[in-house]
């Protein structure tokens, strides 16, 4: 997608904006990675420069920094261009004569039993499912991918309406032969010396007795975009990692074994949309998922702000 600036023909396409801003602040790398030439990404940042009437980056011996204004743009930019985006899919999908609703959901999810609900009520709706993992579950939802999502909390709620749906537990998954492995249920205590595969933050009960956190020797751990990922790895042995129960019931495999954790926070499912959105078939959907869900998997339903 192109964003045409005012007063002028230049423009800067969304990725450009993603990968210099957000991810790469090194034009070599982010020209790489836009499959362009340096100096043709460097021409349309001045262009973007001078019609912004302010310099994006700072360019010194240090390396590429933001400026003021360039951390600005990146505040504003993203989500402007991410609707942008949204409302282009939106009007396509109008201009089809097609009514549909795409719905996204987080692996061991099933959300079937919402879907059927929907369609009993709206049967010319063509819903299509959208799997998401722990990095996009929003981003689907600001781009326009999906109207609506099934999410696992905590995510970053601007600009969204969150409706809690159910809890479930946690369980830690070890390997076959793993110390632990005999056991019916052990505690945060009992992993303190373990690996775990995953952000310490997202297990807060374990980072705060974690040993190799508190000995400064915790071993750079590779981004796992897939739970698929996690589980090749604790079944190789290099380190544990924590699951919401319905998840490790979905990828069930015989050389891992999933154990319950006694002191150990659930996981929380929610539905997920952007506020700003008034669609008729996103408000029904959420009425039907939030009837049949937290039902179907077993889960502890939370109330909602309205009921």
């Amino acid at each position: 997608m192109r964003v045409f600036l005012t007063g002028g023909s230049g423009y800067i396409g969304k990725a450009t904006i993603g990968a210099l801003l957000r991810q790469e602040l090194h034009f070599g790398r982010a020209a790489g990675r836009l499959h362009i030439a340096q100096p043709v990404l460097s021409r349309q940042i001045r262009s973007l420069e001078d019609e912004l009437g302010a310099e994006v980056f700072d360019r010194s011996r240090r390396g590429t920094l933001l400026t003021p204004a360039g951390k600005q743009l990146l505040e504003d930019a993203v989500p402007l261009l991410a609707s942008a985006e949204a409302l282009v899919r939106r009007v396509t999908s109008a201009a089809q004569g097609t009514q549909s609703l795409t719905v996204g959901f987080m692996p061991g999810i099933t959300v079937s039993p919402a879907t059927i609900a929907f369609t009993a009520h709206h049967p010319d709706v063509n819903v299509r499912l959208l799997r998401t993992t722990w990095e996009d579950q929003v981003a689907v939802l600001l781009d326009g991918w999906a109207d609506i999502g099934v999410v696992r909390l905590p995510i970053d709620r601007q600009g969204l309406e969150v409706r809690p749906l159910f809890q479930e537990p946690r369980v830690v998954m070890v390997p076959v032969g793993h110390r632990l492995a005999d056991r019916r249920s052990v505690t945060v205590k009992d992993l303190a010396a373990e690996h775990l595969l995953q952000d310490p933050s997202a297990v807060p009960e374990w980072r705060d007795v974690a040993l190799e956190l508190q000995g400064g020797e915790r071993p750079e751990a590779p981004v796992i975009q897939q739970v698929e990922e996690k589980l090749e790895l604790v079944a190789a042995g290099a380190g544990i990692c924590v699951l919401p129960l319905s998840t490790a019931n979905f990828y069930t495999r015989t050389d891992v074994i999933p154990l319950p954790v006694d002191d150990i926070g659930p996981n929380e499912v929610a539905l997920a949309w952007v506020a700003a959105r008034r669609s008729r078939f996103i408000r029904d959907f959420a009425e039907a998922a939030a009837d049949t869900l937290a039902q179907a998997h077993g889960g502890t339903r939370k109330p909602s702000a309205g009921r």
